[in-house]
């Protein structure tokens, strides 16, 4: 009994726990409506709200571009008040405080790049908020008006530079007041070098030493901060072509202190032997001052001044310096004469201008080395080429010269030819230390561009064979006197003066028994020559002192 009464609870419980999940079942059923339903409603109002959010996440990338903005306008505006601050201390005269207003520029310059590079940012930037504003209807009117206000503000900041620059811009004002002062600079401390007083050690010292101002006070730093800070903005032009002008209107003045007025005589006027010598001469020794003092001075200040610039720009100035100088027309001179006919005079003057030449050749070589240089290199390699050729033609010539005069007839008083006295002389000439070293040389310049060999006495045989013509030209000389005394005489003399070469450079050469030859030629000749004047005389006087002794 206790048992059925125990499955009887059993089934009521089971029944009533069937009919509450009836009931829940029910319920969730109509739960899963309604879920489904506020689906719907979210789906439908997730829709309505996604372009608020896109718009609200434009907005959000808008605000960071307008701070990008921000930033590159505010430095921009900051740089150009400092722009105002520099153009005003511009406005001042540099003299007064050359190296603060070559800072200044520089600052003016950074400044400059330097805003112009912020209104570039930001343009960028502003550009593309206006873009977009433009395309959204939430955009007010007012809004999108100072946007495009703003844009074209930093648009005309951004070509400030340029303008700057160009002609009547501020920067280009400065950079005007910089030539001037490097003008200023220049012409105060320019001044002539007085090349007439360089003939004393002390006084060439003294001269340089004025000239020398650019090399170590302190003008050569200020031209130098003048030069770079031009240089750096595409000005160098200008700068070197006041420095040429200055400089080279400087040279003029101190080339007034020597007479020059040789170096524009035609040709013609050179046909005069005596004169030709003298110009040779001055031509030197002013040559000598030139290069050796007036351009190695300008050399040396070209260098100091725009040495940091480059070579290019110190040597291209140097090199026009050179050419005011009238360096040119020193070279030009020196082909003058070798364009003369040949003489034995021409010999001479070729090698007194080679010995200049010579002379010059490490100091050319040091001043004009550079390719700015090239035209004077050029025309004075040509002279060189002039020079070498012409006197060596004219030197090997010399025998052959002296034999064609063998058809001339002797002096008539039975003396000694002037053709005698004028190649002994100049064979003495040739061989001193005036000619001697300089003749060698040539000659052996001269063989070397053949691809020959010197050989040493070659000087010394063609003056040997100079002089043996000579004594050929005596012989036929002596045979077309129709009186044989005058023929005696005419040979007595000559080799009376052939004797008279002892302890000449000439007569060392020709040796000691080459003067003995003579010697004894000479005391024959005498002999006959009394013998055939003289002792007729002596006979007839004889004879008149018997025909007096008879009749008394």
């Amino acid at each position: 009994m206790e048992s059925q009464g125990n499955l009887e609870a059993a089934r009521k419980c089971l029944s009533t726990s069937l009919e509450t999940s009836s009931v829940i079942g029910s319920a969730l059923e109509e739960s899963g409506s309604r879920l489904e339903l506020l689906k719907q409603r979210c789906l439908s109002l997730q829709a309505s709200l996604r372009p608020i959010s896109m718009q609200k996440c434009f907005l959000v990338n808008i605000g960071q571009s307008i701070d990008s903005v921000l930033c590159s306008a505010a430095a921009a505006l900051k740089v150009f008040d400092s722009v105002h601050q520099l153009e005003h201390s511009l406005l001042t005269d540099p003299s007064s405080d050359l190296y603060t207003y070559v800072s200044d520029t520089k600052k003016l310059e950074e400044a400059l790049k330097l805003l112009t590079d912020n209104c570039r940012l930001a343009v960028g930037w502003l550009h593309g908020v206006f873009e977009f504003l433009q395309d959204k209807a939430i955009t007010n009117e007012l809004y999108l008006l100072n946007v495009n206000k703003s844009l074209k503000i930093l648009q005309e900041l951004q070509v400030m530079e340029v303008r700057a620059r160009l002609h009547g811009g501020f920067l280009s004002t400065a950079f005007d007041k910089l030539e001037i002062e490097f003008h200023r600079l220049l012409m105060a401390n320019s001044m002539p070098l007085p090349l007439v007083s360089l003939t004393s050690h002390i006084g060439q010292q003294a001269s340089i030493a004025k000239q020398t101002f650019l090399m170590n006070g302190s003008s050569a730093g200020r031209l130098q901060a003048i030069i770079e800070r031009l240089s750096a903005n595409d000005r160098l032009d200008k700068c070197e072509s006041i420095y040429v002008e200055v400089r080279g209107t400087n040279a003029r003045r101190s080339l007034k202190t020597l007479d020059l007025s040789y170096l524009e005589i035609p040709t013609a006027g050179f046909e005069n032997v005596q004169c030709m010598e003298s110009y040779i001469d001055q031509w030197g020794s002013h040559l000598e001052l030139v290069v050796q003092q007036l351009l190695e001075v300008e050399y040396r200040l070209s260098n100091n001044v725009f040495g940091k610039i480059g070579p290019e720009a110190w040597m291209g100035c140097f090199a026009k310096i050179a050419v005011e100088s009238g360096i040119l027309s020193f070279i030009q001179f020196g082909r003058i004469v070798t364009e003369r006919k040949n003489d034995p005079f021409k010999l001479l003057n070729l090698l007194s201008i080679f010995r200049v030449l010579n002379g010059l050749r490490l100091k050319f070589n040091q001043l004009f080395s550079g390719k700015a240089c090239e035209e004077i290199r050029t025309v004075t390699k040509d002279l060189i080429n002039k020079v070498v050729n012409g006197a060596s033609e004219i030197f090997w010539q010399l025998p052959a010269q002296v034999k064609l005069q063998r058809p001339t007839s002797p002096p008539p008083d039975g003396g000694v030819p002037r053709l005698v006295n004028f190649v002994t002389d100049y064979c003495n000439q040739l061989l001193g230390d005036a000619y001697g070293p300089h003749l060698t040389q040539v000659l052996k310049i001269h063989l070397s561009w053949r691809k020959e060999v010197y050989e040493e006495g070659i000087v010394l045989s063609k003056i040997y064979n100079a002089i043996k013509e000579v004594a050929v030209n005596l012989d036929a000389w002596s045979k077309a006197y129709e009186d044989i005394t005058l023929s005696y005489l005419f040979m007595m003399n000559n080799h009376c003066h052939f004797y008279s070469l002892r302890g000449t450079v000439l007569g060392n050469m020709m040796g000691d028994s080459w003067l003995k030859a003579h010697e004894q030629y000479k005391d024959y000749y005498v002999a006959l020559y009394l013998r055939n004047s003289w002792g007729k005389l002596l006979t007839i006087l004889v004879q008149e002192a018997i025909k007096l002794g008879d009749l008394r």
